[in-house]
């Protein structure tokens, strides 16, 4: 069943708690990133295999904080992990393939702030529905919070033209990815930030 409106707001609120892990990347070195990321990666997955096995301690405490929250699982799918593990891989994959932190704090935050601003609006004011369910108000929302993101954090990191261009195309690619996420069979919150990450590096190593 669809969760709620008020429980999709406490989903995005528990999303837009990760928003430390842009910052984080900006004054940690980029290795420990890495390293740190993939514990809690790996921490995440077990919490919620845990909880999907009813393990003792693990499935009380996770079902009393998030189990409102969970969607249900498609058909035939016995377990699935929650959006949690893809933001934590694409976290370590990010600082593991752009060397420039700039560029995964936009990756990252991309994901978190646009992501979140999609949902929020389209479920809320969208009217407008594409064939797979996702608004056209909420595709919007999205492309305009990315751009927002990609300039602002631009003119404060002094980006050039090009990563200005790149940036803002790859936020149309992201809004794609995040509303065919069914299609491609690939977590929008791991591909948003690849997305990103990848065209802002090309434009650093043109530049």
């Amino acid at each position: 069943m669809t969760i709620s409106y008020q429980q999709e707001v406490y989903r995005k609120l528990i999303h837009l708690s990760s928003l430390w892990m842009p910052v984080f990347v900006l004054f940690v070195p980029r290795w420990w990133c890495f390293l740190i990321f993939t514990v809690l990666l790996i921490g995440n997955m077990i919490i919620e295999y845990g909880h999907y096995r009813q393990w003792a301690i693990i499935h009380p405490i996770y079902h009393f904080f998030f189990g409102k929250m969970l969607r249900s699982k498609p058909p035939g799918v016995k377990f699935q992990f929650s959006g949690g593990p893809p933001v934590l891989a694409a976290a370590a994959m990010c600082t593991l393939l752009f060397p420039n932190p700039l560029h995964v704090f936009c990756a990252l935050t991309v994901m978190l702030l646009s992501d979140a601003a999609a949902a929020l609006i389209g479920r809320r004011w969208g009217r407008t529905r594409f064939s797979n369910g996702k608004t056209m108000e909420g595709s919007l929302a999205f492309v305009l919070v990315g751009w927002l993101t990609i300039i602002i954090t631009g003119l404060f990191a002094d980006f050039t033209g090009r990563e200005f261009a790149f940036g803002i195309a790859s936020i149309f690619l992201a809004a794609l990815a995040e509303c065919y996420t069914k299609k491609i069979r690939i977590d929008d919150n791991f591909s948003i930030p690849l997305i990103v990450g990848t065209l802002l590096t090309i434009a650093g190593w043109l530049n």
